[in-house]
């Protein structure tokens, strides 16, 4: 199982990709929309966890074209984000992520929602 995070703040990066390694997953790391679309080039990751606030395409742009290009509309998104209004997760959602978890978030909690989508996707 493969998880694409794309985060522009390197800490949050590091440390959502060791999260995600020590539970097994493999781990593909972006720091930007034009790096993700780079990665899904080359391997198709089964996840996307994406955070909202990135240069050069924010995240909820970037989700849009994910949802509206058939390869990759099926690729369930987590958006990760310091955006905690009401607002910005009801954005999130309309674009089509599965889920909208806020800044800080806590680490078992990311795992338990990562753990449901892997879990509905081997059904």
């Amino acid at each position: 199982m493969m998880i694409a995070v794309v985060e522009d703040d390197r800490e949050m990066r590091d440390w959502l990709s060791a999260l995600l390694a020590r539970a097994g997953y493999s781990v593909a790391l972006a720091a930007n929309g034009l790096r993700l679309l780079a990665t899904l080039q080359v391997d198709r990751p089964d996840l996307i966890v994406l955070d909202v606030n990135l240069s050069w395409i924010d995240g909820f742009e970037l989700c849009r074209a994910l949802k509206q290009n058939p390869a990759y509309a099926d690729i369930p998104v987590i958006f990760l984000s310091g955006r905690s209004t009401p607002q910005d997760v009801a954005a999130g959602m309309a674009v089509g992520a599965v889920d909208y978890l806020c800044k800080p978030v806590d680490g078992r909690t990311l795992l338990a929602r990562v753990g449901e989508l892997v879990q509905s996707r081997r059904a």
